[in-house]
C-alpha cells in the first residue's frame, strides 16, 4: 500500500486537529525489515527523511513535522528490522536463557 497518500492523510489529520486546539504528535511504523530507511531505494520510498537527533526516517515523519510544526525524535519511527534488531541483542546477551527465541511470546 506503498504511496496512496497515508502518510500525507495523517499529516493532514493532525494539522486540523490542532486547528481545533488539540495537541498531536505521530509515530510511523513500518512493516519492512530494514533497520532505518538510510538504505532505502528513493525511487521506491521518496526522500530520507534525517530528524534532528541523526534518525533516517521515511519522508512521512518529514510531513507529520512539517505539517504539525514539531519536531520528532528519531523514536517516532519504529521498523520490524529494529523489533528484531532488538530481539537479536537481547538473545546474544543471554537475556532469554537458552530459550528458543520466537515472534510469540518474545516479541
Amino acid at each position: 500500500m506503498s504511496g496512496v497518500g497515508k502518510g500525507l492523510t495523517t499529516a493532514s489529520m493532525g494539522k486540523i486537529l490542532n486547528e481545533y486546539g488539540y495537541r498531536t504528535t505521530a509515530v510511523k511504523i513500518d512493516p519492512y525489515i530494514n533497520y532505518d530507511a538510510g538504505t532505502l531505494r528513493p525511487t521506491e520510498h521518496g526522500e530520507v527523511w534525517v530528524t534532528d537527533d541523526g534518525g533516517e526516517i521515511d519522508q512521512d515523519l518529514g510531513n507529520y513535522e512539517r505539517f504539525l510544526g514539531i519536531d520528532l525524535p528519531r523514536l517516532n519511527n519504529l521498523t520490524t528490522g529494529q523489533i528484531y534488531h532488538t530481539v537479536i541483542e537481547r538473545e546474544r546477551g543471554g537475556e532469554y536463557l537458552g530459550q528458543t527465541v520466537q515472534p510469540i511470546p518474545h516479541i
